[in-house]
C-alpha cells in the first residue's frame, strides 16, 4: 500500500486490484456479527486494524474504517436483507447516513431520490446507503402509516451514478464523491432506522453505531499521524537545515517536538482504546451501550482526531522545506489529518455536547 500512495491519490479511488487484496481479509466487514459469518473481533481489535491501515496509507485506512463501521448496520436489517448485503464475505457497505434524499412509499417498499456527499469508497461497495425522508405526493415529510419516518436505505450500486466532486487537499484517494439515486425502487425492509434500534441481539448491536464510526475515523488518523512521526525521524537523521551544522534530529528543538507529538499522540490513542473496550465490555455482558460511555466515546474519538491533525501540523513544521515537496510523506499526513479532522463526528464541537453532559444540562444524545 505504501508504495502505491502516489498512485492511490492521483487517481482518486482505491484501486480494484487492492480492495480486492484487502478484501478476504475481511478488513471491509469486521462489525459484522457471527451469525452472517464476521470475523468476531472486538472493538479495540476493529480499532488497531484501521489504524495501521491508515499509517500505510491514509486513503486506505479511511476506507476500510468506513465500510466497517457501515457493517455494524448488518444488526440492524431485518433477514434476508442483513445476509443478502453483509453475509457474503466479498461484501463492502458505504454510504451517507443524513437524510438528503426522498423516499416515497409504494407497493413492496419505497422508491427513492436523492444526492448525498461524502461516500467514501462507494466506487468500490456491493451495496450503498443513503438517508432519506419519508414524503408524501407534495414532497413534504410525511411517516408511513407504520411509522417509518428516516430510513437509512440500501441501494446496489448499479442504480447509482457517482459524480466526481472529489477535488480536495487531503484524504484524496478515498474517493468519497457524490452519488445520486434517481427513482430507485428499494424493496420493503432493506432499510435501517438507527434510532428504531437493532433487530439482532448481539455484541455489535449494543454498541453505539455513531461511537464507533467517530471512533474509526479517530484511528484512521492517529494511524496517519503516527506515520508523520516516523518519517520525520527517519529524514531529521540526514538532514541538515541550511547554515546549520548539525542535523535536524540533533537540534534541540526537534527533539522536544518529536517527544512531545509521540507523547500526546499516545495518551490520545489510549483514552480512545480505553472508551472503547469499556463500553464494548458492558456489550459482552449483555448491556446496550449506555449514554455515559457514548460521551466518553465521543470526546475520546474527538480528542484523538483533533491531537492526531495537530501532531502531524507539527510534524509538518518540524520538517522544514523538504516537507512541501509532493514527493514527501510528511506533507501527505499533514494533509489527510487536517482533513480526517473535520469530519461531523469529531469536529471541534462535538465537544460542546461532551461538555454539556458532564456539566449536568439538558443534552440531546440522539447521535451520540
Amino acid at each position: 500500500m505504501r508504495a502505491r500512495s502516489a498512485e492511490i491519490e492521483a487517481a482518486g479511488t482505491l484501486p480494484m486490484d487492492l480492495v480486492d487484496v484487502i478484501r478476504p481479509t475481511g478488513a471491509f466487514r469486521l462489525c459484522v456479527p457471527d451469525d452472517l459469518g464476521g470475523p468476531g473481533v472486538t472493538a479495540v481489535e476493529s480499532l488497531e486494524v484501521f489504524e495501521e491501515f491508515a499509517y500505510h496509507d491514509g486513503s486506505v485506512g479511511w476506507c476500510v474504517a468506513i465500510a466497517s463501521t457501515t457493517s455494524l448496520l448488518a444488526s440492524y436489517l431485518p433477514d434476508p436483507h442483513a445476509g443478502d448485503l453483509f453475509g457474503d464475505p466479498d461484501s463492502i457497505g458505504g454510504g451517507f447516513v443524513m437524510p438528503r434524499g426522498r423516499a416515497v412509499p409504494v407497493d413492496g417498499g419505497l422508491r427513492v431520490s436523492g444526492r448525498w456527499q461524502w461516500g467514501s469508497g462507494t466506487k468500490h461497495c456491493t451495496t450503498i446507503g443513503g438517508g432519506c425522508l419519508v414524503v408524501g405526493a407534495d414532497g413534504h415529510p410525511e411517516p408511513r402509516g407504520d411509522g417509518l419516518a428516516a430510513p437509512f436505505v440500501f441501494m446496489d450500486p448499479g442504480d447509482i451514478e457517482f459524480i466526481d466532486t472529489w477535488d480536495v487537499a487531503g484524504l484524496a484517494g478515498t474517493g468519497s464523491v457524490d452519488f445520486e439515486a434517481r427513482d430507485v425502487f428499494v424493496p420493503e425492509g432493506r432499510w435501517v432506522q438507527i434510532g428504531a434500534g437493532p433487530v439482532r441481539d448481539n455484541v455489535w448491536s449494543r454498541f453505539s453505531f455513531y461511537g464507533l464510526l467517530a471512533s474509526g475515523v479517530a484511528a484512521a488518523a492517529v494511524g496517519i499521524a503516527r506515520r508523520s512521526i516516523n518519517e520525520l525521524v527517519e529524514l531529521a537523521g540526514g538532514k541538515r537545515p541550511q547554515g546549520s551544522s548539525r542535523t535536524l534530529a540533533e537540534r534541540a528543538a526537534t527533539q522536544a517536538e518529536v517527544a512531545g507529538a509521540e507523547a500526546r499522540l499516545a495518551a490520545a490513542w489510549t483514552l480512545l482504546l480505553d472508551a472503547a473496550d469499556d463500553s464494548f465490555q458492558g456489550a459482552l455482558a449483555g448491556r446496550p451501550s449506555t449514554v455515559d460511555e457514548r460521551r466518553r466515546i465521543r470526546l475520546a474519538a474527538t480528542h484523538a482526531t483533533q491531537t492526531a491533525a495537530d501532531v502531524a501540523a507539527s510534524m509538518f513544521r518540524t520538517a522544514g522545506g523538504a516537507a512541501v515537496y509532493r514527493t514527501s510523506p510528511i506533507q501527505r499526513c499533514f494533509r489527510d489529518t487536517a482533513v480526517a479532522a473535520q469530519h461531523a463526528m469529531v469536529a471541534p464541537r462535538t465537544m460542546e455536547t461532551a461538555g454539556r453532559m458532564r456539566l449536568g444540562l439538558d443534552t440531546d444524545t440522539a447521535t451520540l
